[in-house]
């Protein structure tokens, strides 16, 4: 989807500028790559057919929402932070068809309370 990415962009360059207003300074390339796949896959369902999404800073609450679980689904997948299960479902079901082939195993807490039972 990377190279559907970068060819949606390069024909779309309004939304290419949009979505440099909601990277984060500290996302590294790789997280912001798939970050940025979470939120073009999503953003008609938050949008409809726009040109343009609005602005980031103009209080629109569905996109506002969008990239609150774009940023819960990177946590989830890059450091392997855990979030209560109507979010996680919700985000591991907008992000169905992203294929991270190059993330971080994580070992939870519960996995290491029964390595030491």
């Amino acid at each position: 989807m990377a190279d559907d990415v970068s060819e949606f962009l390069g024909q779309n360059p309004e939304t290419a500028a949009w979505l440099e207003l909601v990277h984060g300074e500290c996302e590294s390339d790789k997280l912001w790559r798939y970050r940025k796949e979470f939120i073009l896959r999503n953003l008609s369902d938050v949008c409809g057919e726009a040109e343009v999404p609005p602005p980031p800073e103009t209080n629109h609450k569905a996109l506002d929402r969008l990239l609150a679980y774009s940023m819960v689904w990177a946590n989830h997948v890059f450091t392997g932070c855990r979030y209560p299960l109507p979010v996680m479902e919700k985000v591991l079901k907008m992000a169905e068809n992203i294929k991270v082939t190059d993330a971080p195993t994580h070992t939870t807490r519960d996995e290491l309370v029964a390595k030491k039972g």
